[in-house]
Protein backbone atom coordinates (compact mmCIF):
# COMPACT_ATOMS: atom_id res chain seq x y z
CA UNK A 1 0.00 0.00 0.00
CA UNK A 2 1.46 3.35 -1.01
CA UNK A 3 1.67 6.54 0.93
CA UNK A 4 -1.61 7.89 -0.37
CA UNK A 5 -3.42 4.92 1.00
CA UNK A 6 -1.74 5.33 4.42
CA UNK A 7 -3.17 8.81 4.69
CA UNK A 8 -6.73 7.44 4.85
CA UNK A 9 -6.03 4.33 7.00
CA UNK A 10 -5.20 4.40 10.72
CA UNK A 11 -2.29 2.15 11.83
CA UNK A 12 -2.57 -0.19 14.75
CA UNK A 13 0.08 1.58 16.70
CA UNK A 14 -1.60 4.92 16.44
CA UNK A 15 -5.24 4.05 17.02
CA UNK A 16 -5.38 0.40 17.84
CA UNK A 17 -8.22 -0.09 15.43
CA UNK A 18 -8.64 -2.83 12.86
CA UNK A 19 -11.28 -1.09 10.77
CA UNK A 20 -11.02 -1.51 7.02
CA UNK A 21 -10.08 1.38 4.74
CA UNK A 22 -12.84 3.77 3.69
CA UNK A 23 -12.33 6.81 1.46
CA UNK A 24 -12.65 10.16 3.05
CA UNK A 25 -15.61 11.35 0.92
CA UNK A 26 -17.55 8.20 1.82
CA UNK A 27 -17.02 8.41 5.61
CA UNK A 28 -19.90 9.31 7.86
CA UNK A 29 -19.83 11.86 10.61
CA UNK A 30 -19.15 9.18 13.19
CA UNK A 31 -16.24 7.88 11.16
CA UNK A 32 -14.77 11.32 10.95
CA UNK A 33 -15.09 11.76 14.66
CA UNK A 34 -13.57 8.38 15.51
CA UNK A 35 -10.60 8.23 13.15
CA UNK A 36 -7.26 9.99 13.32
CA UNK A 37 -7.77 11.76 16.68
CA UNK A 38 -10.52 14.42 15.88
CA UNK A 39 -11.30 17.15 18.32
CA UNK A 40 -14.92 16.85 19.46
CA UNK A 41 -17.22 19.45 20.77
CA UNK A 42 -16.67 18.50 24.43
CA UNK A 43 -13.12 19.74 24.49
CA UNK A 44 -11.43 16.32 24.69
CA UNK A 45 -7.97 16.46 23.27
CA UNK A 46 -6.49 13.82 20.97
CA UNK A 47 -2.92 13.75 19.84
CA UNK A 48 -2.71 13.68 16.01
CA UNK A 49 -0.15 11.78 13.96
CA UNK A 50 2.90 13.45 12.62
CA UNK A 51 2.31 16.05 9.98
CA UNK A 52 -1.40 16.07 10.80
CA UNK A 53 -2.83 18.59 13.20
CA UNK A 54 -6.21 19.94 14.21
CA UNK A 55 -6.97 23.17 15.98
CA UNK A 56 -10.26 23.40 17.91
CA UNK A 57 -10.98 25.78 20.77
CA UNK A 58 -7.36 26.62 21.74
CA UNK A 59 -6.10 23.03 21.46
CA UNK A 60 -2.38 22.55 20.86
CA UNK A 61 -1.37 21.34 17.40
CA UNK A 62 1.68 19.42 16.30
CA UNK A 63 4.36 19.82 13.72
CA UNK A 64 3.94 22.50 11.18
CA UNK A 65 0.20 22.18 11.08
CA UNK A 66 -2.12 24.25 13.17
CA UNK A 67 -5.82 25.04 13.06
CA UNK A 68 -7.23 27.94 14.87
CA UNK A 69 -10.61 29.43 15.52
CA UNK A 70 -11.31 33.12 15.00
CA UNK A 71 -8.48 35.31 16.12
CA UNK A 72 -5.70 32.73 15.77
CA UNK A 73 -2.55 33.63 13.96
CA UNK A 74 -1.57 31.25 11.13
CA UNK A 75 1.63 30.77 9.19
CA UNK A 76 2.07 32.28 5.72
CA UNK A 77 2.17 30.65 2.27
CA UNK A 78 -1.12 28.77 2.03
CA UNK A 79 -3.86 29.53 4.45
CA UNK A 80 -7.60 29.08 4.18
CA UNK A 81 -10.28 30.42 6.38
CA UNK A 82 -13.86 29.33 5.59
CA UNK A 83 -17.02 28.44 7.38
CA UNK A 84 -18.64 26.04 4.89
CA UNK A 85 -16.78 23.49 2.79
CA UNK A 86 -14.36 25.27 0.53
CA UNK A 87 -11.52 23.54 -1.24
CA UNK A 88 -8.16 25.31 -1.03
CA UNK A 89 -5.05 24.81 -3.12
CA UNK A 90 -1.43 25.50 -2.36
CA UNK A 91 -0.31 29.09 -2.29
CA UNK A 92 -3.78 30.47 -2.61
CA UNK A 93 -5.27 32.38 0.24
CA UNK A 94 -8.80 33.21 1.22
CA UNK A 95 -9.75 35.21 4.27
CA UNK A 96 -13.09 34.88 6.04
CA UNK A 97 -13.70 36.38 9.48
CA UNK A 98 -10.03 37.37 9.96
CA UNK A 99 -8.65 33.84 9.48
CA UNK A 100 -5.07 33.39 8.47
CA UNK A 101 -3.96 29.95 7.39
CA UNK A 102 -0.45 28.51 7.45
CA UNK A 103 1.48 27.07 4.60
CA UNK A 104 0.64 23.48 5.36
CA UNK A 105 -3.00 23.59 4.38
CA UNK A 106 -4.90 23.65 7.64
CA UNK A 107 -8.66 23.05 7.80
CA UNK A 108 -10.82 24.89 10.23
CA UNK A 109 -14.54 24.95 10.87
CA UNK A 110 -17.16 22.40 10.05
CA UNK A 111 -15.29 19.64 8.29
CA UNK A 112 -13.21 21.28 5.60
CA UNK A 113 -10.80 19.17 3.63
CA UNK A 114 -7.42 20.70 2.80
CA UNK A 115 -4.95 19.41 0.31
CA UNK A 116 -1.35 19.39 1.51
CA UNK A 117 -0.07 17.41 4.61
CA UNK A 118 -3.55 16.01 5.23
CA UNK A 119 -4.59 18.03 8.25
CA UNK A 120 -8.23 18.09 9.38
CA UNK A 121 -10.06 20.46 11.60
CA UNK A 122 -13.55 19.54 12.75
CA UNK A 123 -15.97 21.59 14.75
CA UNK A 124 -19.05 19.50 14.06
CA UNK A 125 -20.22 16.64 11.92
CA UNK A 126 -20.16 16.54 8.11
CA UNK A 127 -23.86 17.22 8.08
CA UNK A 128 -24.04 19.95 5.43
CA UNK A 129 -23.22 19.11 1.78
CA UNK A 130 -20.97 21.58 -0.08
CA UNK A 131 -22.68 24.13 -2.32
CA UNK A 132 -20.06 23.66 -5.00
CA UNK A 133 -18.45 20.36 -6.00
CA UNK A 134 -15.13 19.47 -4.36
CA UNK A 135 -12.70 17.21 -6.18
CA UNK A 136 -10.63 14.68 -4.24
CA UNK A 137 -7.13 15.16 -5.62
CA UNK A 138 -5.93 11.91 -4.08
CA UNK A 139 -8.68 9.58 -5.24
CA UNK A 140 -9.46 11.48 -8.47
CA UNK A 141 -13.15 11.02 -7.70
CA UNK A 142 -15.82 13.77 -8.06
CA UNK A 143 -17.44 14.87 -4.86
CA UNK A 144 -20.81 16.68 -4.80
CA UNK A 145 -21.62 16.48 -8.56
CA UNK A 146 -24.56 14.18 -8.04
CA UNK A 147 -26.66 16.82 -6.36
CA UNK A 148 -25.74 19.44 -9.00
CA UNK A 149 -26.73 17.06 -11.77
CA UNK A 150 -29.97 16.27 -9.96
CA UNK A 151 -30.69 20.01 -9.56
CA UNK A 152 -29.92 20.63 -13.22
CA UNK A 153 -32.11 17.69 -14.25
CA UNK A 154 -34.89 18.93 -12.03
CA UNK A 155 -34.52 22.44 -13.48
CA UNK A 156 -34.55 21.05 -17.05
CA UNK A 157 -37.63 18.98 -16.27
CA UNK A 158 -39.32 22.02 -14.80
CA UNK A 159 -38.48 24.08 -17.91
CA UNK A 160 -39.84 21.35 -20.16
CA UNK A 161 -42.99 21.11 -18.11
CA UNK A 162 -43.42 24.87 -18.22
CA UNK A 163 -42.89 24.90 -22.01
CA UNK A 164 -45.42 22.12 -22.45
CA UNK A 165 -47.88 24.01 -20.29
CA UNK A 166 -47.36 27.20 -22.32
CA UNK A 167 -47.82 25.26 -25.58
CA UNK A 168 -50.97 23.68 -24.21
CA UNK A 169 -52.27 27.08 -23.12
CA UNK A 170 -51.55 28.57 -26.55
CA UNK A 171 -53.38 25.69 -28.26
CA UNK A 172 -56.32 26.22 -25.97
CA UNK A 173 -56.37 29.95 -26.81
CA UNK A 174 -56.31 29.17 -30.55
CA UNK A 175 -59.14 26.66 -30.13
CA UNK A 176 -61.20 29.19 -28.18
CA UNK A 177 -60.55 31.90 -30.81
CA UNK A 178 -61.50 29.56 -33.68
CA UNK A 179 -64.65 28.57 -31.80
CA UNK A 180 -65.58 32.24 -31.33
CA UNK A 181 -65.01 32.95 -35.04
CA UNK A 182 -67.13 29.97 -36.04
CA UNK A 183 -69.90 31.05 -33.69
CA UNK A 184 -69.79 34.62 -35.06
CA UNK A 185 -69.91 33.38 -38.67
CA UNK A 186 -72.82 31.09 -37.90
CA UNK A 187 -74.73 33.90 -36.19
CA UNK A 188 -74.07 36.26 -39.15
CA UNK A 189 -75.15 33.71 -41.80
CA UNK A 190 -78.18 32.77 -39.76
CA UNK A 191 -79.15 36.44 -39.42
CA UNK A 192 -78.77 37.09 -43.17
CA UNK A 193 -80.80 34.01 -44.12
CA UNK A 194 -83.42 34.86 -41.54
CA UNK A 195 -83.74 38.44 -42.83
CA UNK A 196 -84.03 37.25 -46.44
CA UNK A 197 -86.71 34.72 -45.58
CA UNK A 198 -88.69 37.21 -43.54
CA UNK A 199 -88.00 40.32 -45.66
CA UNK A 200 -91.32 40.19 -47.47
CA UNK A 201 -93.27 40.13 -44.24
CA UNK A 202 -91.13 42.93 -42.79
CA UNK A 203 -91.61 45.10 -45.89
CA UNK A 204 -95.33 44.43 -45.80
CA UNK A 205 -95.48 45.50 -42.16
CA UNK A 206 -93.47 48.66 -42.84
CA UNK A 207 -95.52 49.62 -45.88
CA UNK A 208 -98.98 48.92 -44.57
CA UNK A 209 -99.58 52.42 -43.22
CA UNK A 210 -99.07 54.19 -46.60
CA UNK A 211 -99.73 51.26 -48.91
CA UNK A 212 -100.99 52.21 -52.40
CA UNK A 213 -103.62 49.86 -53.73
CA UNK A 214 -103.18 48.97 -57.41
CA UNK A 215 -105.38 46.63 -59.37
CA UNK A 216 -103.55 44.51 -61.92
CA UNK A 217 -104.51 41.44 -63.86
CA UNK A 218 -103.44 39.54 -66.96
CA UNK A 219 -105.36 39.02 -70.16
CA UNK A 220 -107.57 35.93 -70.32
CA UNK A 221 -105.83 32.78 -71.36
CA UNK A 222 -105.41 32.64 -75.13
CA UNK A 223 -106.26 36.31 -75.58
CA UNK A 224 -103.05 36.92 -77.54
CA UNK A 225 -103.57 34.03 -79.94
CA UNK A 226 -103.68 35.35 -83.49
CA UNK A 227 -107.00 33.60 -84.14
CA UNK A 228 -108.61 35.85 -81.55
CA UNK A 229 -107.70 38.85 -83.73
CA UNK A 230 -109.59 37.49 -86.68
CA UNK A 231 -113.36 37.54 -87.24
CA UNK A 232 -115.55 35.03 -89.06
CA UNK A 233 -114.93 36.80 -92.39
CA UNK A 234 -111.15 36.46 -92.08
CA UNK A 235 -110.62 40.12 -91.20
CA UNK A 236 -107.88 40.84 -88.65
CA UNK A 237 -107.61 43.58 -86.09
CA UNK A 238 -104.56 45.88 -86.47
CA UNK A 239 -102.62 43.82 -83.90
CA UNK A 240 -103.54 40.62 -85.72
CA UNK A 241 -102.45 42.00 -89.11
CA UNK A 242 -99.18 43.28 -87.59
CA UNK A 243 -98.42 39.91 -85.98
CA UNK A 244 -99.08 38.18 -89.29
CA UNK A 245 -96.93 40.40 -91.55
CA UNK A 246 -94.06 41.57 -89.32
CA UNK A 247 -91.97 38.39 -89.80
CA UNK A 248 -91.95 39.16 -93.55
CA UNK A 249 -90.39 42.64 -93.13
CA UNK A 250 -86.57 42.93 -93.01
CA UNK A 251 -84.12 45.73 -92.38
CA UNK A 252 -81.67 46.54 -95.19
CA UNK A 253 -78.19 48.03 -94.56
CA UNK A 254 -76.42 49.74 -97.48
CA UNK A 255 -72.63 50.24 -97.75
CA UNK A 256 -70.97 52.39 -100.41
CA UNK A 257 -67.76 50.29 -100.59
CA UNK A 258 -66.24 47.09 -99.30
CA UNK A 259 -64.21 48.72 -96.53
CA UNK A 260 -67.39 50.20 -95.08
CA UNK A 261 -69.09 46.84 -95.49
CA UNK A 262 -66.29 45.04 -93.63
CA UNK A 263 -66.35 47.67 -90.88
CA UNK A 264 -70.18 47.65 -90.83
CA UNK A 265 -70.39 51.41 -91.39
CA UNK A 266 -73.71 51.66 -93.23
CA UNK A 267 -74.46 54.77 -95.29
CA UNK A 268 -78.19 54.17 -94.93
CA UNK A 269 -80.93 51.78 -93.87
CA UNK A 270 -84.33 50.89 -95.27
CA UNK A 271 -86.99 48.21 -95.31
CA UNK A 272 -87.80 45.25 -97.52
CA UNK A 273 -90.60 42.74 -98.09
CA UNK A 274 -89.83 39.02 -98.36
CA UNK A 275 -91.53 37.78 -101.57
CA UNK A 276 -90.89 34.01 -101.42
CA UNK A 277 -88.84 31.24 -99.82
CA UNK A 278 -86.13 31.60 -102.48
CA UNK A 279 -84.93 34.78 -100.77
CA UNK A 280 -86.18 37.48 -103.17
CA UNK A 281 -86.90 40.74 -101.36
CA UNK A 282 -88.62 43.85 -102.85
CA UNK A 283 -87.64 47.37 -101.78
CA UNK A 284 -87.21 50.91 -103.13
CA UNK A 285 -84.45 51.66 -105.64
CA UNK A 286 -83.27 54.70 -103.65
CA UNK A 287 -82.56 52.45 -100.61
CA UNK A 288 -79.81 50.60 -102.53
CA UNK A 289 -76.50 51.55 -104.09
CA UNK A 290 -75.99 50.48 -107.71
CA UNK A 291 -72.34 49.54 -107.04
CA UNK A 292 -72.54 49.10 -103.28
CA UNK A 293 -72.84 46.24 -100.77
CA UNK A 294 -75.92 45.20 -98.84
CA UNK A 295 -76.90 43.16 -95.79
CA UNK A 296 -80.28 42.35 -94.27
CA UNK A 297 -81.46 41.71 -90.71
CA UNK A 298 -84.55 39.63 -90.06
CA UNK A 299 -87.03 40.24 -87.26
CA UNK A 300 -85.41 37.50 -85.18
CA UNK A 301 -82.01 39.24 -85.38
CA UNK A 302 -80.29 37.10 -88.02
CA UNK A 303 -77.99 38.75 -90.60
CA UNK A 304 -77.50 37.69 -94.22
CA UNK A 305 -75.53 39.12 -97.12
CA UNK A 306 -77.71 40.37 -99.99
CA UNK A 307 -77.07 40.46 -103.74
CA UNK A 308 -78.55 43.16 -106.00
CA UNK A 309 -80.84 41.54 -108.63
CA UNK A 310 -82.25 44.61 -110.36
CA UNK A 311 -82.84 48.29 -109.71
CA UNK A 312 -85.18 50.63 -111.62
CA UNK A 313 -84.92 54.28 -110.61
CA UNK A 314 -87.81 55.39 -112.84
CA UNK A 315 -90.35 53.47 -110.73
CA UNK A 316 -88.20 53.46 -107.56
CA UNK A 317 -88.51 49.64 -107.41
CA UNK A 318 -85.62 47.22 -106.74
CA UNK A 319 -85.08 43.55 -105.89
CA UNK A 320 -82.33 41.88 -103.83
CA UNK A 321 -81.75 38.22 -102.99
CA UNK A 322 -80.40 36.42 -99.92
CA UNK A 323 -79.66 32.80 -99.13
CA UNK A 324 -81.36 32.16 -95.82
CA UNK A 325 -83.48 29.36 -94.34
CA UNK A 326 -86.95 29.67 -92.88
CA UNK A 327 -87.90 33.00 -94.43
CA UNK A 328 -91.56 33.99 -94.06
CA UNK A 329 -93.00 35.32 -97.36
CA UNK A 330 -95.62 38.04 -97.33
CA UNK A 331 -98.99 37.64 -99.02
CA UNK A 332 -99.61 40.20 -101.78
CA UNK A 333 -103.12 41.61 -102.21
CA UNK A 334 -105.03 43.44 -104.97
CA UNK A 335 -104.55 47.17 -104.62
CA UNK A 336 -107.47 47.82 -106.98
CA UNK A 337 -109.75 46.49 -104.19
CA UNK A 338 -108.62 49.21 -101.76
CA UNK A 339 -111.35 51.66 -100.76
CA UNK A 340 -111.18 55.06 -99.17
CA UNK A 341 -111.56 54.87 -95.39
CA UNK A 342 -110.27 51.32 -95.17
CA UNK A 343 -108.05 50.66 -92.15
CA UNK A 344 -104.43 49.99 -93.00
CA UNK A 345 -101.09 49.70 -91.17
CA UNK A 346 -97.58 50.57 -92.33
CA UNK A 347 -94.69 48.33 -91.18
CA UNK A 348 -91.05 49.32 -91.59
CA UNK A 349 -87.87 50.52 -89.89
CA UNK A 350 -88.05 54.32 -89.58
CA UNK A 351 -85.00 55.93 -87.92
CA UNK A 352 -83.45 52.43 -87.75
CA UNK A 353 -86.21 51.29 -85.36
CA UNK A 354 -86.95 47.76 -86.50
CA UNK A 355 -90.52 46.52 -86.83
CA UNK A 356 -92.26 49.85 -86.28
CA UNK A 357 -96.02 49.71 -86.92
CA UNK A 358 -98.20 52.77 -87.59
CA UNK A 359 -101.88 52.72 -88.41
CA UNK A 360 -104.27 54.84 -90.46
CA UNK A 361 -106.74 54.66 -93.28
CA UNK A 362 -106.71 54.86 -97.05
CA UNK A 363 -107.06 58.59 -97.76
CA UNK A 364 -107.23 58.26 -101.57
CA UNK A 365 -106.71 55.72 -104.34
CA UNK A 366 -105.14 55.98 -107.82
CA UNK A 367 -103.04 59.03 -106.97
CA UNK A 368 -100.62 59.89 -109.83
CA UNK A 369 -97.48 60.93 -107.93
CA UNK A 370 -94.27 62.00 -109.58
CA UNK A 371 -90.98 61.14 -107.88
CA UNK A 372 -88.98 64.16 -106.74
CA UNK A 373 -85.73 62.49 -107.83
CA UNK A 374 -86.72 61.11 -111.24
CA UNK A 375 -89.85 62.96 -112.25
CA UNK A 376 -91.35 59.61 -113.22
CA UNK A 377 -95.06 59.30 -112.44
CA UNK A 378 -96.44 56.31 -110.51
CA UNK A 379 -99.92 55.30 -109.33
CA UNK A 380 -100.02 55.41 -105.53
CA UNK A 381 -102.29 54.89 -102.52
CA UNK A 382 -102.52 57.87 -100.21
CA UNK A 383 -102.68 57.19 -96.44
CA UNK A 384 -102.42 59.08 -93.17
CA UNK A 385 -100.33 56.28 -91.61
CA UNK A 386 -96.92 57.71 -90.67
CA UNK A 387 -94.27 57.01 -93.34
CA UNK A 388 -90.79 58.33 -92.58
CA UNK A 389 -87.26 57.79 -93.94
CA UNK A 390 -86.45 54.20 -93.11
CA UNK A 391 -90.00 53.15 -93.93
CA UNK A 392 -88.98 53.13 -97.62
CA UNK A 393 -89.43 49.67 -99.07
CA UNK A 394 -91.79 48.64 -96.28
CA UNK A 395 -95.34 47.36 -96.57
CA UNK A 396 -98.76 48.97 -96.53
CA UNK A 397 -101.07 46.22 -95.22
CA UNK A 398 -104.86 45.88 -95.12
CA UNK A 399 -106.77 44.14 -92.35
CA UNK A 400 -106.69 40.83 -94.17
CA UNK A 401 -102.92 40.67 -93.72
CA UNK A 402 -102.28 41.43 -97.42
CA UNK A 403 -99.58 43.77 -98.77
CA UNK A 404 -101.33 46.30 -101.05
CA UNK A 405 -98.52 48.86 -101.46
CA UNK A 406 -94.77 49.51 -101.13
CA UNK A 407 -94.20 52.61 -99.02
CA UNK A 408 -91.73 55.19 -100.29
CA UNK A 409 -90.52 58.34 -98.59
CA UNK A 410 -89.67 59.76 -102.02
CA UNK A 411 -93.36 60.34 -102.58
CA UNK A 412 -93.89 62.05 -99.24
CA UNK A 413 -94.28 65.81 -99.19
CA UNK A 414 -91.90 67.46 -96.73
CA UNK A 415 -94.13 70.52 -96.53
CA UNK A 416 -97.32 68.75 -95.47
CA UNK A 417 -98.14 66.40 -92.58
CA UNK A 418 -100.39 63.37 -92.65
CA UNK A 419 -99.68 62.65 -96.31
CA UNK A 420 -98.04 59.34 -97.07
CA UNK A 421 -97.89 57.42 -100.33
CA UNK A 422 -97.28 53.83 -101.27
CA UNK A 423 -96.72 52.49 -104.80
CA UNK A 424 -99.64 50.22 -105.53
CA UNK A 425 -98.71 46.57 -105.52
CA UNK A 426 -100.51 46.10 -108.87
CA UNK A 427 -98.18 48.62 -110.56
CA UNK A 428 -95.09 47.40 -108.72
CA UNK A 429 -95.61 43.70 -109.46
CA UNK A 430 -94.74 43.79 -113.22
CA UNK A 431 -91.59 45.76 -112.49
CA UNK A 432 -90.61 43.27 -109.78
CA UNK A 433 -91.17 40.33 -112.12
CA UNK A 434 -89.07 41.95 -114.90
CA UNK A 435 -86.24 42.68 -112.48
CA UNK A 436 -86.21 39.09 -111.17
CA UNK A 437 -86.32 37.68 -114.70
CA UNK A 438 -84.05 40.09 -116.61
CA UNK A 439 -82.34 42.31 -114.05
CA UNK A 440 -83.97 45.31 -115.76
CA UNK A 441 -87.31 46.36 -117.24
CA UNK A 442 -87.25 45.43 -120.95
CA UNK A 443 -88.73 47.77 -123.60
CA UNK A 444 -87.31 50.82 -121.87
CA UNK A 445 -85.50 53.19 -124.20
CA UNK A 446 -82.71 55.51 -123.44
CA UNK A 447 -82.06 58.84 -125.25
CA UNK A 448 -78.77 59.56 -123.53
CA UNK A 449 -79.34 63.11 -122.29
CA UNK A 450 -79.51 64.88 -118.90
CA UNK A 451 -82.06 67.69 -119.02
CA UNK A 452 -83.91 70.50 -117.24
CA UNK A 453 -87.52 71.11 -118.26
CA UNK A 454 -89.84 74.09 -117.90
CA UNK A 455 -92.52 72.38 -115.80
CA UNK A 456 -92.28 75.11 -113.17
CA UNK A 457 -91.17 78.70 -112.76
CA UNK A 458 -88.32 77.60 -110.50
CA UNK A 459 -86.95 75.25 -113.11
CA UNK A 460 -87.24 77.96 -115.78
CA UNK A 461 -85.29 80.35 -113.53
CA UNK A 462 -82.62 77.67 -113.13
CA UNK A 463 -82.28 77.41 -116.91
CA UNK A 464 -81.92 81.20 -117.30
CA UNK A 465 -79.20 81.15 -114.63
CA UNK A 466 -77.34 78.49 -116.59
CA UNK A 467 -77.37 80.42 -119.88
CA UNK A 468 -76.86 83.78 -118.23
CA UNK A 469 -79.82 85.56 -119.86
CA UNK A 470 -83.58 85.79 -119.85
CA UNK A 471 -85.48 83.47 -122.19
CA UNK A 472 -87.86 84.97 -124.72
CA UNK A 473 -91.45 85.06 -123.48
CA UNK A 474 -92.81 82.69 -126.11
CA UNK A 475 -89.88 80.27 -126.05
CA UNK A 476 -90.43 76.70 -124.77
CA UNK A 477 -88.27 73.62 -124.80
CA UNK A 478 -86.15 71.14 -122.84
CA UNK A 479 -82.67 72.34 -121.83
CA UNK A 480 -79.84 69.84 -122.53
CA UNK A 481 -77.44 69.89 -119.58
CA UNK A 482 -75.24 66.90 -120.55
CA UNK A 483 -75.00 64.24 -123.29
CA UNK A 484 -73.77 60.65 -122.78
CA UNK A 485 -70.96 59.89 -125.21
CA UNK A 486 -71.92 56.21 -125.59
CA UNK A 487 -75.36 57.04 -127.08
CA UNK A 488 -76.23 57.69 -130.75
CA UNK A 489 -77.48 61.23 -130.01
CA UNK A 490 -73.91 62.27 -129.20
CA UNK A 491 -73.11 61.90 -132.91
CA UNK A 492 -75.60 64.62 -133.94
CA UNK A 493 -75.29 68.45 -133.95
CA UNK A 494 -76.94 68.64 -130.52
CA UNK A 495 -74.63 70.22 -127.94
CA UNK A 496 -74.82 70.88 -124.19
CA UNK A 497 -76.64 74.21 -123.63
CA UNK A 498 -79.00 73.75 -126.59
CA UNK A 499 -82.71 72.87 -126.44
CA UNK A 500 -84.99 70.15 -127.89
CA UNK A 501 -88.24 71.93 -128.75
CA UNK A 502 -90.13 69.21 -130.71
CA UNK A 503 -90.23 65.43 -131.43
CA UNK A 504 -91.44 64.58 -134.92
CA UNK A 505 -93.09 68.00 -135.10
CA UNK A 506 -94.79 67.86 -131.66
CA UNK A 507 -93.72 70.55 -129.18
CA UNK A 508 -92.27 69.35 -125.86
CA UNK A 509 -91.24 71.42 -122.85
CA UNK A 510 -91.45 68.89 -119.94
CA UNK A 511 -90.08 65.44 -119.23
CA UNK A 512 -93.55 63.84 -119.32
CA UNK A 513 -94.29 65.36 -122.74
CA UNK A 514 -90.95 64.10 -124.09
CA UNK A 515 -91.38 60.55 -122.66
CA UNK A 516 -95.02 60.16 -123.73
CA UNK A 517 -94.37 61.46 -127.24
CA UNK A 518 -91.46 59.06 -127.84
CA UNK A 519 -92.96 56.01 -126.07
CA UNK A 520 -96.24 56.33 -127.95
CA UNK A 521 -94.55 56.18 -131.36
CA UNK A 522 -91.14 54.53 -131.03
CA UNK A 523 -89.27 51.63 -129.40
CA UNK A 524 -85.67 50.91 -128.63
CA UNK A 525 -83.67 50.78 -131.85
CA UNK A 526 -85.96 53.19 -133.81
CA UNK A 527 -84.79 56.47 -135.38
CA UNK A 528 -86.44 59.56 -133.88
CA UNK A 529 -86.53 62.99 -135.66
CA UNK A 530 -86.21 66.07 -133.43
CA UNK A 531 -86.14 69.90 -133.73
CA UNK A 532 -83.46 71.66 -131.71
CA UNK A 533 -82.65 75.32 -130.90
CA UNK A 534 -79.62 77.42 -129.95
CA UNK A 535 -79.73 80.82 -128.24
CA UNK A 536 -76.69 83.05 -128.68
CA UNK A 537 -75.42 85.73 -126.34
CA UNK A 538 -77.59 88.37 -127.98
CA UNK A 539 -80.75 86.29 -127.32
CA UNK A 540 -81.19 85.36 -130.94
CA UNK A 541 -82.68 81.88 -131.47
CA UNK A 542 -81.58 79.57 -134.32
CA UNK A 543 -83.27 76.18 -135.07
CA UNK A 544 -81.91 72.96 -136.63
CA UNK A 545 -83.06 69.35 -137.20
CA UNK A 546 -81.47 66.10 -135.99
CA UNK A 547 -82.25 62.36 -136.02
CA UNK A 548 -81.04 59.94 -133.34
CA UNK A 549 -81.44 56.24 -132.55
CA UNK A 550 -83.12 55.14 -129.30
CA UNK A 551 -80.85 52.96 -127.11
CA UNK A 552 -82.24 50.05 -125.04
CA UNK A 553 -82.15 50.94 -121.36
CA UNK A 554 -80.90 48.06 -119.21
CA UNK A 555 -79.35 50.23 -116.52
CA UNK A 556 -82.55 51.06 -114.68
CA UNK A 557 -81.29 54.61 -114.31
CA UNK A 558 -83.28 57.70 -115.10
Amino acid sequence: MDAKDNIYQDTSEDTGSNESYKPQHEKTVEDNLSVNSYSDLNGSQNVQPQNTGFGQQNYPHTHNNGYNQPGYNQQPNSGYGQQQGYYHTQQGGYGQQNYQQPNNNIYDQQGYYNAQNNNYGQHRSYSDQPRKPVYDRFMFEPIGFEELERNQANASSADEAAAKQRSKNERNIVRIFALLVAISAFISIFGIVFDIINSKGIIDKIGRQNQVILYKESKPKGATDIENFKDENGRYTPEGAAALVKPSIVKIYTYSNYSDYAAKRAVGTGSGIVLNEDGYIATNAHVLEAEGYHRIETMDGEYYEAKLVGRDTKTDIAVIKVTAPDLTPATLGDSDEAVVGETVIAIGNPANLAGTVTDGIISAVDRKIRSDSTGFEMTCLQTNAEISPGNSGGALVNMYGQVIGITSSKYVSSDLEGLGFAITINEATPVIEDLIKNGFVPGRFRIGIHLLDMSSTAKKDAIEERIGMTLPDDFKGIYIDEIDEDCDIAKTELKSGDFIVAINGKSVSTYDELYETISSQYEAGDKVPATCANIDKNGDVSYYEIEFKLMEDTSGNY
